[in-house]
């Protein structure tokens, strides 16, 4: 088994468009997490390309405030990277122009894997693949209204065993300009659940030639990106639940590629004050009350395998100060280190797997005539 770092020059600079990316990681964008603060606390830990949550075209152009703060950036945020995600072309165009002129972001991620009912149903998210004519339509508007701007597409392999979409799926952005293609290898059917097929990102890899292929699914540790790659011939890999109460992922994903070994796990105190450090950020962002409520799930996901007692995790989600936050941390025995067998254990979604809600006959039509619907726009994750 080869070694879980790289060899001098084993693995390639990850190229979208103009944006040169070392080492080839992505953050991928998830709804309600990858906000300014967690993106500036993952950029400390280590480089890559750092996605926003993801936003619709419909939201951005009709000003929604809270949308229009999610495409605020932190004081010398680079590259500006933001998902976006509609079923209609001309609102992609727009939005793309508005994000492109307006705002001045480096990078759009299109959303094409979203498994939620209320946007399948719709025709939009991971149902999109379905509709070719209409999925050819959207990433054509969004790579005609970016210009020099690298615009990449995220997908699954289909909606289940059934209906394998992924390879047309890629194949189509590759013919409509998009500049890099990223595969979360499993099916909106499954939701969050069963293990990544990696084999289908080899796959990918094979059929599209003239952009880069990333994989996305199980990095959990650094050795897993390495892995991923090696097994696949991809290109790159994103990260999406394996950083979550895990930050510094990052810092052991950038050891690795650079051929170091990566730090062991931390103990509880590391964790602690990286946990007041996020909370601050947090509270800079958004102010006491709100960033304190947005915590509590992070507070779940960091102490997800430490000896923790059901009381104080009670009493650290209704803290109402960093002060309270920081005493009540300080109470845990700050020299527990985490126990082998949890460095895997699961954080974030793990629904599934969920029969997939599409409407009537999507599957089978081949025109160009169906359109979105405001409920296809909806706030809710990516996929």
């Amino acid at each position: 088994m080869k070694p879980d770092v790289a060899a001098a020059g084993e693995f390639r600079r990850l190229e979208i468009g103009g944006l040169s990316v070392w080492p080839p990681v992505v953050l991928a964008p998830m709804a309600g997490v990858t906000n300014a603060a967690f993106r500036t606390l993952c950029r400390r830990f280590g480089a890559g390309l750092y996605v926003s949550e993801m936003l619709t075209a419909r939201a951005l152009l009709e000003g929604h405030r809270p949308t229009l703060r999610m495409v605020e950036f932190a004081p010398g945020e680079a590259p500006r990277s933001v998902q976006l995600y509609s079923a209609d072309p001309r609102a992609v165009h727009d939005a793309v122009a508005m994000l492109t002129e307006a705002v001045g972001v480096d990078h759009i991620d299109f959303n094409l894997g979203c498994p939620a009912s209320r946007i399948t149903r719709n025709g939009g998210g991971a149902a999109l693949p379905l509709h070719r004519p209409l999925l050819a339509a959207v990433l054509g508007a969004a790579v005609a209204a970016a210009g020099s701007v690298p615009v990449t597409a995220k997908f699954r392999k289909g909606i289940d065993d059934e209906h394998l979409t992924f390879i047309e799926t890629g194949l189509i952005a590759e013919s409509e300009g998009c500049s890099a293609v990223t595969l979360h290898a499993r099916t909106a059917e499954q939701h969050y659940s069963g293990t990544a097929d990696w084999s289908a990102i080899a796959e990918l890899k094979q059929a599209v030639t003239t952009i880069p292929v990333l994989g996305n699914g199980d990095i959990w540790e650094a050795g897993d990106a390495l892995r991923m790659i090696r097994e696949t011939g991809c290109d790159g890999a994103v990260v999406g639940r394996g950083c979550l109460g895990r930050p510094w992922l990052f810092r052991d994903l950038a050891d690795a590629f650079d051929g170091r070994q990566p730090q062991g796990p931390a103990t509880i105190g590391e964790v602690v004050t990286v946990m007041i450090e996020h909370a601050n950020l947090l509270v800079d962002w958004f102010g006491t009350q709100r960033a304190l409520r947005d915590f509590r799930k992070h507070t779940s996901w960091y102490l997800t395998g430490y000896r923790v007692g059901r009381e104080t995790r009670r009493r650290l989600n209704q803290v109402e100060s960093i002060a309270e936050l920081a005493r009540l941390l300080h109470t845990l025995d700050l020299t527990q280190t985490l126990p082998p067998e949890a460095a895997r254990m699961p954080r974030g979604h793990t629904s599934g797997p969920r029969k997939v809600a599409l409407p009537r006959r999507y599957p089978q039509q081949t025109g160009g005539e169906w359109t979105s619907t405001s409920a296809s726009e909806a706030m809710v994750s990516g996929g």
